[in-house]
């Protein structure tokens, strides 16, 4: 049974939904950009059935809080936040392309709340040319197109202390490539598992969409991951 839950945190609500056995390890799942909590719904039967799994909306995403600000460190401490309020000392972490690069940061700036991470399909940042966004829909949609915006913006330029940082990560990493259909640079994933000091490499051959593409092999390659 999933719940569907929300929590005031400073400067934004965050939705997010709660299952799994109570009183499991927990295990926080990050999506990518554009996406929300229930993008992981296709996997989370086999991905970690002894964990109580918290699926997050990030901030400008699903039903969480739409805000005045957007950018990678502010849902970093969304995430720190959420840890907090709802008692979560030390979690197991899986993040998704921007959902990756939210769960790399928290990893470096809080390295004593990561067991383990999962990095889904996201490289070592380097700069980037501008990429090109889609028209606004005339419809509605489940995420803040400022949102995308920012956060684009950050990911064609970005701080290069987040690559400096990956050494900092101590928590035991598996990082999955999507192989070469994903648009992702494969070697700038190879790199940052060469930078971050615990970490193994895998390629799932789906593109960037590991998780969604291809959900056996997500689950057989990182619930034995996260299995205790």
């Amino acid at each position: 049974m999933t719940d569907v839950r929300t929590v005031d945190l400073p400067g934004v609500t965050l939705a997010y939904r709660e299952s799994g056995p109570a009183g499991g390890p927990p295990l926080v799942l990050l999506h990518a950009l554009g996406e929300r909590a229930a993008d992981w719904d296709v996997v989370l039967p086999g991905l970690a059935p002894g964990h109580r799994v918290f699926a997050l909306d990030l901030r400008g995403h699903g039903d969480s809080g739409r805000s005045g600000s957007y950018s990678l460190q502010a849902m970093r401490d969304d995430v720190l936040a959420f840890l907090d309020a709802l008692g979560l000392e030390r979690v197991d972490l899986v993040g998704h392309s921007m959902g990756g690069a939210v769960a790399f940061l928290l990893a470096q700036a809080a390295p004593e709340r990561i067991d383990r991470l999962v990095l889904e399909d996201i490289p070592a940042l380097y700069p980037r040319p501008a990429s090109a966004l889609p028209d606004e829909p005339d419809g509605s949609v489940h995420f803040d197109w400022a949102m995308v915006r920012a956060v684009r913006a950050q990911l064609d330029d970005p701080d290069p202390a987040w690559r400096e940082g990956l050494a900092r990560i101590t928590a035991r990493t598996l990082a999955v490539a999507g192989g070469p259909a994903s648009h992702i640079p494969q070697e700038r994933i190879a790199e940052l598992a060469r930078l971050i000091p615990d970490c193994r490499l895998v390629t799932v051959e789906a593109g960037h969409l590991v998780h969604g593409a291809r959900p056996g092999e997500f689950v057989a390659v990182v619930a034995p991951f996260l299995a205790r």
